[in-house]
């Protein structure tokens, strides 16, 4: 077991990033639910924006690997459920205000949701993955786990789930989803 926990941005062993964004995204449940106003506004924004980026490379990187063990196609299937219940009920909040009195209900619908999701993944996913592939092969999915995340939409798109739907619509909505971003971020400012 682990004693201190992955430094997301500078580890290179795939599990070991995925696990430092698990707690990454844990924080920040915490934080939207325990801030008010600007504060939970921005918090929210990088939620939504690590939920979609994290999910979007986990389905085209890690779950495609998974498959390979021995019952890994139920266990994907199950997480891929999973995750699309998670992206609608995100994809809901997303274009709710944050001040709005269901806010926080649904988050906390929504927070509990993912962290049960995200340990899942870590007992019936990562740990298996951990055992099948050497450290090199590990420092591989890493690299292409960093490359799927600079590409990846940054807001929930439910229905798109596997790996082929996100190479073909992922492109289009990163796109659309980094614009709109820009348009945010600018009419914040003003």
């Amino acid at each position: 077991m682990r004693t201190t926990p992955a430094n997301a941005e500078t580890t290179e062993d795939v599990i070991d990033l995925l696990r430092a964004q698990h707690g990454r995204i844990r924080d920040l449940f915490d934080e939207v639910m325990n801030c008010e106003g600007a504060a939970r506004e921005d918090a929210f924004r990088q939620l939504v924006k690590l939920l979609a980026i994290h999910e979007t490379a986990e389905e085209e990187i890690v779950h495609p690997m998974a498959r390979r063990l021995p019952g890994g196609d139920g266990i994907v299937d199950d997480r891929l459920a999973e995750e699309r219940e998670a992206k609608e009920l995100l994809a809901e909040l997303d274009g709710m205000d944050t001040g709005d009195p269901r806010f926080l209900k649904s988050l906390d619908k929504l927070r509990v949701d993912v962290l049960t999701h995200a340990r899942a993944e870590e007992r019936y996913e990562f740990d298996r993955l951990k055992d099948e592939f050497s450290p090199a092969q590990l420092k591989g999915f890493a690299a292409a786990v960093r490359a799927a995340e600079a590409t990846a939409p940054t807001h929930p798109h439910p229905g798109v789930e596997s790996a082929a739907k996100n190479m073909l619509a992922g492109p289009l909505a990163a796109v659309s989803d980094r614009v709109r971003d820009m348009i945010r971020a600018a009419r914040d400012k003003s």
